[in-house]
């Protein structure tokens, strides 16, 4: 069963490669290893496939236990999740199995898609690398190979790419793989264009492995959901001591050179919010998501207008060219906690547009209060929505000035808004339902003396909330809703220093002075270590 290695049979002069239209006269034990691989594919990839070790170069594929036993769980499964710890062999073990769901499955379509199409096209090299090691007598036959793709004789084809809500429109998808899932951008979006095209099929199979990287994420709420059996997915998990050679002392040695933190994400399959993000973990893990009632021209609607219920809508604009997202928030007011009720984001609406989207759904909701940054492009949309479609009811930063429509995001502006939202989110005094305003807010962390998104993540819809909050501090919020959440704040914060403070002293005992001051503005900032905090 020696490889035949002639450029006769050889794909473009690839003599590893069978092309297209070779006829083999198999023998009796190659028809009998044939049928082997074919029913079972760990058989498959412990006799036949090879890869390549870092130590050893080219060595046969020796499968640890859980790698078979994932294999056994993808053929078991229509829709697989893994949680994988880093380093655990979870890449190559996938791609062996997509190698042999090709080989093996006439007339399939398999799609490998990653946050990067560098990373797709890595995977690819590898099944073809393991392609060119196998036998002839177990290759299809290839009619086309490329960095992209690849074609086979029995008709079934593995593609890669990057993931975007374009990767696979207008094909017929049999198996889609989507590697380290929980690190795609704007995944939302993807995987809600994405899912419907696969599962529509009766026997179409969706594979999707990645280490956490945070809560919220489509990701996470997934695996959430596959470990809890409130969704269609099977999850299966690789932990750290899976891996062989990896011990306590392995663990002690890996923290000691990063961070007890980081090994709980990277390798002890947790899902963390950031360290240094604004809202503390605890409270990011407490966020749950709502479905939408209704989705439209990039609006997400959680609650229709209630009539009597008073809404604010804050603006955050972008440019339009496929980047940082124009987004809008509507908050109802009236209700306790605040509500998020309808949320707008897009990346490619031009400034001049979306005054058009803001006025249809202010005037929808009982004439929303409606503050928009005013920050470069935000300009523009501030002249559209005031002068030219003529809604007054927005915040106006001067009376005196042309260019005083709007808020201006200043340093101070979100120094508060920062702290208020904090504040709004850990006393429960604002519900968020929607999911990428949750993802946003657990990837929202601290840069020098701001909060911002970790690359590549954005923020447009936490900016949002961020103005919000400074809004809620001003005498106008006041004015408008007969709530004075500088005075609620404040006494909610002090209650809490004084709960703090009560089981460690004595009735009647003297407690130590907390210290704070007030600006110009009626702020009130707490001493804390050696900075001020406001609240």
């Amino acid at each position: 069963m020696q490889k035949i290695k002639n450029n006769e049979f050889g794909y473009l002069g690839n003599p590893s490669v069978k092309r297209d239209g070779v006829e083999t006269e198999f023998t009796k034990e190659e028809i009998q290893e044939y049928r082997k691989c074919m029913k079972n594919p760990v058989y498959f990839a412990k006799k036949y496939v090879k890869i390549i070790s870092l130590d050893e170069g080219l060595v046969p594929f020796e499968l640890y236990p859980y790698q078979e036993k994932m294999f056994r769980h993808f053929n078991k499964n229509r829709f697989s999740i893994v949680l994988a710890c880093r380093q655990s062999g979870k890449s190559i073990s996938s791609v062996v199995y997509l190698l042999w769901y090709a080989v093996f499955h006439p007339e399939k379509t398999i799609a490998i898609l990653a946050n990067k199409g560098a990373v797709a096209r890595e995977m690819l090299a590898r099944i073809t690398l393991a392609l060119e090691n196998l036998p002839f007598f177990l290759q299809p036959g290839t009619k086309a190979l490329n960095k992209g793709s690849i074609e086979f004789s029995n008709n079934s084809k593995i593609i890669a790419a990057a993931t975007s809500g374009s990767s696979i429109r207008g094909l017929s998808i049999n198996l889609l793989f989507l590697d380290e899932f929980a690190f795609i951008d704007d995944d939302a979006r993807f995987y809600t264009s994405t899912y419907p095209v696969v599962s529509a099929g009766k026997d179409t199979q969706i594979i999707i492995c990645s280490t956490a990287n945070g809560i919220g994420n489509v990701y996470h709420k997934l695996w959430e959901g596959a470990s809890q059996s409130t969704n269609e997915f099977k999850p299966f998990r690789i932990d750290w001591w899976d891996v062989p050679g990896r011990d306590e002392k392995w663990k002690n040695e890996t923290v000691a050179n990063t961070s007890e933190l980081q090994f709980e994400q990277e390798f002890g399959n947790t899902f963390h919010g950031r360290g240094n993000t604004l809202i503390s973990a605890n409270h990011l893990l407490a966020q749950k998501a709502k479905e939408p009632i209704e989705v439209k021209e990039n609006t997400y609607i959680y609650k229709n207008p209630i009539e009597g219920h008073d809404y604010i809508m804050t603006v955050d604009v972008a440019k339009g060219r496929g980047q940082d997202y124009s987004t809008f928030n509507i908050i109802d007011t009236t209700t306790n906690p605040f509500e998020q009720v309808c949320v707008f984001r897009d990346n490619n609406i031009a400034p001049l547009i979306f005054p058009d989207i803001i006025f249809r759904y202010a005037r929808s909701y009982n004439d929303a209060y409606v503050i928009v940054e005013s920050n470069d492009q935000g300009a523009v949309v501030c002249n559209g929505l005031y002068y030219d479609l003529e809604y007054e009811n927005m915040f106006v930063e001067s009376s005196v000035k042309a260019a005083g429509v709007g808020a201006t995001m200043t340093r101070r502006v979100k120094r508060i808004g920062c702290s208020t939202i904090k504040d709004f989110i850990e006393q429960g005094k604002l519900k968020i339902v929607d999911n990428q305003t949750i993802i946003e807010m657990s990837t929202f962390v601290s840069k020098g003396k701001s909060f911002m998104a970790i690359a590549p993540n954005h923020d447009d819809l936490m900016m949002n909330l961020v103005l919000f909050s400074w809004f809620a501090t001003t005498d106008i919020f006041r004015s408008l809703t007969d709530i004075d959440m500088k005075e609620m704040l404040y006494k909610e914060r002090l209650k809490e220093i004084q709960d703090d403070m009560l089981p460690v002293g004595f009735l009647g005992e003297k407690s130590e002075e907390h210290k704070y001051e007030k600006d110009k503005d009626g702020n009130i900032w707490f001493e804390e270590e050696t900075k001020f905090i406001n609240w």
